[in-house]
């Protein structure tokens, strides 16, 4: 039941007021709506240059003349920075007050766009991403603090809706125009794309964002110890979980070092903010049942989100040989559909119970997975369309009413807390479940291959039959040495083994996208009913 149900019944059940009286929904002015929206355009924006910048990644160390293994710094240093601020925004917008603090990493994060375009080297181009990430992630938080704490309860589902758009749509959609881009115009677009709707967003926080003013002081007693320890143990983190996989994890010393430091940084963090009277964070609101099934379940869908996003683009180009642009067609079907269903998920929010609405869309994203754990060499474009509708449908329903199941009854106070833990969690959830997904590929390809490799020897009459076939087909075009063709040969038959095994691999790492929602549902189950939340429950 909504808020403004649950009121109107109230009053329409008493004897001493006429029907008539019965409240009404507060009025949003147009100017509020004007910030909701220019933030969420924000938000979009800095989500959106996590994965249009991937999908380009390869063009972009092309041109600045950086390596492979080197080049993955270019997003590196970017979801660093952003992961170390987002727990910052809401007290630095406290300090410096909302409109200054938001319009002013607004307009950085354009400037520092733009600037990425003209990059010259890889050092340049990491300086510029990570300050661009840290502009960009100030606006991911301040978008979702506005949702909660501008709009009253009954149209706060609208917001979380539009929110969603860059929580989900984004991410799906960052490859399809990357590529597109890249081939059309040059990797320097992934960044000039950001500066027209870039200004179109200054211009509505402008005009729409109430002057206050700063609050200085606030630095001489803001929670240093625990900032200090969240940005050491946060940067450290996300450098392990970015770079770990290539370089074998604990077998390198520079990841076994930086893992002690997460550990201990993030352990000193806990204990400051648990004891702090005045805590960067208010961890405490994780204690609450809804808050903290809600940041949960985020956080697994953040592992599905950003993982399916991962692993699909790797699939395609090295299975099926496509390009940026082809692979962003076919993200492009997770994408487009939300488009259609999230401006209908508030209606069903009002009609339905919240949590089964979310229960069915983490039905639908982890059913999509397991839809592709079978694959084989044939498995392309034309039969990864349904999964990636399924999963569009399962990612539209999941995020709105999670959102707002988990912050109903928040206080205004908490928001800031609620905000950055909340979009904190989902982005960790990304960084981790990218991590896993890498190294479950490496460790299953290794599995698939040696149990492959062991059934085909030449004990196999299939197996000399095909040596044959090669041999014959590498000397008729061109291999003069019956020996030469032989070699060629086993060669092509140990390819042949490694991209069935890679195939396996990726089916296998399927699986685990599908088992992570299956524990998302099973935290959402956990949610209490909506009419007994705070707040009128889910709005």
């Amino acid at each position: 039941m909504t808020t403004l149900q649950s009121a109107t019944n109230t009053i329409l059940a008493g004897d001493s007021l006429p029907p008539a009286a019965a409240p009404v929904a507060p009025a949003v002015s147009g100017k509020t709506w004007l910030a909701v929206v220019g933030a969420t355009l924000g938000a979009f924006m800095a989500v959106l240059n996590i994965q249009i910048v991937n999908a380009s990644l390869a063009d972009i160390q092309g041109g600045i003349g950086a390596g492979i293994d080197d080049g993955g710094w270019i997003s590196t240093s970017y979801l660093i920075a952003e992961i170390v601020v987002i727990p910052l925004s809401g007290w630095l917008a406290q300090v410096f007050s909302v409109r200054i603090y938001l319009l002013t990493n607004a307009l950085l994060f354009l400037v520092f766009s733009a600037a990425c375009a003209l990059a010259q080297d890889l050092p340049q181009m990491i300086a510029l991403r990570a300050v661009q990430g840290f502009t960009g992630g100030v606006l991911i938080p301040m978008a979702f603090t506005l949702i909660i704490t501008l709009l009253p309860k009954a149209k706060q589902p609208i917001g979380l809706a539009m929110f969603a758009i860059s929580a989900t749509f984004a991410p799906a959609i960052g490859p399809t125009i990357g590529g597109y881009l890249t081939e059309n115009f040059g990797w320097e677009y992934v960044f000039y794309v950001n500066i027209v709707p870039g200004a179109v967003m200054i211009a509505m926080l402008f005009f729409s964002l109430e002057a206050t003013p700063m609050n200085l002081p606030l630095l001489r007693d803001g929670d240093w110890a625990g900032i200090i320890t969240m940005a050491i143990g946060l940067a450290a983190l996300q450098t392990v979980l970015e770079e770990g996989n290539k370089d074998d994890w604990f077998g390198s010393p520079f990841i076994v070092r930086l893992a002690v430091i997460a550990a201990v940084a993030l352990t000193l963090f806990l204990a400051i903010e648990l004891a702090a009277t005045k805590p960067l964070l208010n961890l405490r609101i994780l204690f609450r049942r809804n808050f903290g099934f809600g940041v949960l379940a985020n956080f697994l869908l953040g592992v599905s989100l950003y993982g399916s996003v991962y692993i699909l683009p790797v699939y395609l180009s090295r299975i099926q040989g496509y390009n940026s642009e082809q692979i962003g067609m076919v993200l492009a079907w997770t994408g487009l559909p939300q488009l259609v269903l999230i401006p209908l998920v508030p209606r069903l929010m009002q009609r339905l119970d919240p949590r089964l609405v979310i229960g069915i869309g983490f039905v639908l994203f982890g059913g999509s997975n397991f839809l592709n754990i079978h694959m084989t060499n044939d498995y392309a474009a034309d039969q990864l369309f349904w999964p990636n509708v399924i999963r569009a449908f399962g990612q539209a329903l999941v995020f709105a009413p999670l959102s707002a199941v988990a912050t109903a009854g928040v206080e205004t106070e908490n928001a800031g807390s609620a905000s950055a833990l909340f979009n904190m969690m989902r982005n960790l959830g990304g960084a981790i479940g990218i991590a896993a997904l890498q190294t479950l590929l490496t460790k299953r390809e290794q599995y698939h291959s040696n149990v492959l490799s062991q059934q085909v020897t030449m004990f196999e009459q299939a197996t000399r039959t095909r040596l044959d076939q090669l041999t014959q087909y590498f000397m008729s075009h061109g291999v003069i040495d019956r020996v030469d063709a032989v070699h060629h040969a086993y060669v092509a038959i140990g390819k042949i083994i490694q991209k069935q095994a890679f195939i396996l691999g990726f089916s296998d790492t399927f699986y685990l996208l599908g088992v992570s929602q299956i524990v998302a549902l099973a935290a959402a189950l956990m949610l209490a009913r909506p009419d007994r939340l705070d707040g009128g429950g889910a709005h």
